[in-house]
C-alpha cells in the first residue's frame, strides 16, 4: 500500500538534508511513498511579528537567507518537475558538501547545470514570481494548519512531527519516522545529549 506523507525543506539546514536525502534514497531503493516535497523558509520564522515577509522583499535584501534558492528550486517543480528531485540533492549538495552560498544566483545557475537543466529557463520562471507565492502558500499553510515551526516536519493527514535524524542514509530512520507518526499519544521526545 502507498504511503502518502509531506517532508519540510529549507536548503539552509543541515538535518532537512539528512532526511529528505534519506527520503530520496527509499524512494529510489522502491519504498512505496507518495511523497510532497514542502518548502519551508527558515528566515520567515525569524522576521519580527510586523514586519515584511521574505517574499515580499527584493531578493538577496536582508533577511532573505535561502529564499532565492526556494525559488529556484520550486521553478524547477514547475519547469521540469521530473528533474526535481536531482535538483534538490545538488542544492542540498552545494550548501552541505561545499559551502556555496545558495543565495548567488551563478550557484543556482551552476547547480542546474549539473543536473542538467537549462538555467535560463528556471532563471525566467523564477522572474515571473510565481515561486515566491508558492513559498508563501507553502510555508503558511504548514504554519497555520500543523503549527509547523522549522524543518524538518514530516506530516501524514492531521499529524505533524518535527525529527532531526543524526546518521546520513539511513532510509530505515524515515520509516521508523513514519511508523511514529501514527503514536499520537507521545507528544516529544528529546535526548538531553547527543552521544557522538
Amino acid at each position: 500500500m502507498t504511503r502518502q506523507f509531506t517532508i519540510t525543506y529549507d536548503y539552509l539546514c543541515p538535518f532537512a538534508r539528512i532526511a529528505n536525502e534519506a527520503v530520496l534514497e527509499g524512494i529510489a531503493e522502491g519504498h512505496d511513498w507518495d511523497v510532497t516535497f514542502s518548502p519551508f523558509s527558515l528566515a520567515e520564522v525569524h522576521i519580527a511579528e510586523g514586519e515584511a515577509s521574505v517574499w515580499e522583499r527584493p531578493a538577496g535584501s536582508e533577511g532573505t537567507r535561502g529564499v532565492l534558492a526556494h525559488a529556484w528550486g520550486l521553478a524547477v517543480k514547475d519547469v521540469a518537475p521530473g528533474d526535481f528531485r536531482a535538483f534538490h540533492l545538488a542544492l542540498f549538495s552545494a550548501r552541505h558538501d561545499h559551502g556555496a552560498d545558495i543565495n548567488d544566483e551563478a550557484v543556482l545557475r551552476r547547480v542546474c547545470n549539473e543536473v542538467g537543466l537549462a538555467a535560463d529557463d528556471i532563471a525566467d520562471r523564477v522572474a515571473t514570481g510565481k515561486p515566491l507565492d508558492a513559498l508563501a502558500a507553502s510555508h503558511t499553510e504548514a504554519v497555520k494548519r500543523w503549527s509547523v515551526f522549522g524543518v524538518p516536519t514530516f506530516i501524514d493527514g492531521d499529524e505533524a512531527v518535527f525529527v532531526r535524524l543524526m546518521e546520513r542514509h539511513s532510509v530505515a530512520d524515515v520509516d521508523k519516522v513514519l511508523d511514529m507518526l501514527e503514536w499520537t499519544r507521545l507528544n516529544e521526545f528529546k535526548r538531553t545529549t547527543v552521544p557522538r
